[in-house]
């Protein structure tokens, strides 16, 4: 990565969001930056555009993950769970404890490609309770905090709101509206899930809306940061917008695309 800012040269910030087991592009997502972000979402439990990827199709096959991914774009999430659980039912494992053996695979070598200095916030799919054990010197993880990084300040507040998918970490609207109101006026904002407006929240592949946030979307009103940036929803219906004074930004689909989003000032 470029040396810390001196005098008044630029500040360069690259930011990745939905890894989603992406190692080989995130080792060198920092390159030309002096810092890198990362908005969550590090995990990869099933590819939904290459269904023999991932955790899930690794224990039960790609014609499993096939039909899971089938009735989940459906939105037949009750159908799918009891699948998932006739699957799990038949290796005869514990399911916590196989999942757990797969991502911490992932962490170390997701963790592993990090650059120094890394900023990084959880998503819905990550376990924020591993992080400790991979985040090596030189990575941040923040939640509810800010940094300042080149005289501006960030702003991080990670993970999802509940939905019927039930990922790992998804939090109360109440928890996720405490943690936004924690990090208050800054001048970029970081978030994984977008705030709720129907354009950036609309997933044009999956067919569905995802679960954005009414808290996060009144701060950036009431706050005006010049910057929102957010993942979540790989395909949306709009990657960018403009909110008021803040020009909101999707920064994923970093598993897809391999090229992080470049902020300089």
């Amino acid at each position: 990565m470029a040396s810390t800012r001196s005098g008044n040269r630029r500040t360069r910030v690259h930011v990745v969001s939905d890894v989603h087991g992406n190692a080989r592009d995130l080792a060198r997502a920092g390159v030309g930056a002096d810092a890198l972000i990362c908005l969550g979402d590090l995990i990869l439990f099933l590819d939904y555009a290459d269904h023999s990827r991932g955790i899930f199709p690794d224990l039960f096959g790609k014609e499993n993950a096939d039909r899971i991914v089938e009735l989940r774009t459906a939105r037949r999430f009750e159908e799918a769970r009891e699948f998932g659980a006739r699957l799990w039912a038949g290796i005869g494992t514990d399911r916590a404890a196989a999942i757990e053996k797969a991502v911490r695979k992932q962490y170390a070598e997701l963790f592993a490609a990090f650059p120094t200095p890394t900023y990084a916030t959880y998503g819905n799919v990550d376990m924020p309770r591993l992080w400790p054990e991979y985040a090596r010197p030189g990575t941040t993880v923040l939640d509810g905090q800010r940094v300042e990084i080149g005289g501006r300040t960030f702003g991080f507040v990670g993970g999802g709101l509940r939905t019927p998918m039930r990922t790992p970490f998804e939090i109360s609207d109440e928890e996720y509206a405490a943690k936004i109101e924690a990090v208050g006026e800054v001048d970029v904002l970081c978030t994984h899930i977008p705030p709720e407006v129907p354009e950036l929240v609309y997933d044009t592949v999956a067919r569905r809306f995802e679960r954005g946030s009414r808290a996060l979307l009144d701060a950036i009103r009431r706050t005006r940061p010049r910057y929102a940036l957010f993942g979540h929803v790989h395909q949306p219906l709009a990657r960018r917008m403009r909110i008021g004074a803040t020009e909101c930004v999707n920064v994923g689909h970093f598993a897809g695309t391999g090229r992080p989003w470049a902020l300089e000032w």
